[in-house]
């Protein structure tokens, strides 16, 4: 996957900012169950919240960024406990995709 550009990952987080996470990370950490969950909800949405809990901000960091290398997603932000995760469907659904649904933000 190409890196995104400083203007698509800006506008990808201006999107971001009124999510809230469909996929949720716990003490099972990255399980089957979990990175199915998250390669559907990409498929669906293209722009995805992950939370992950714990307390330490190592394995977080290392969680987030396995999830993404798993999905094939690419990682536009974290911000604590939460990632913000981005990858292009294949067939673009318009009343799921966020990117369509939040289209009338403002660059």
């Amino acid at each position: 996957m190409a890196a995104l550009s400083i203007q698509e990952r800006k506008r990808l987080r201006q999107i971001g900012h009124a999510l809230n996470p469909v996929v949720m990370l716990g003490g099972q950490g990255l399980t089957e169950n979990v990175i199915e969950e998250t390669n559907r909800a990409l498929n669906d949405h293209e722009l995805i919240k992950v939370k992950i809990g714990g307390e330490d901000r190592e394995a977080r960091v290392a969680a987030m960024n396995e999830i993404a290398q798993v999905t094939g997603a690419e990682l536009v932000q974290t911000i604590g406990k939460i990632a913000l995760l981005y990858k292009k469907a294949s067939k673009q659904n318009p009343k799921l995709s966020n990117l369509v649904r939040f289209a009338n933000i403002s660059n």
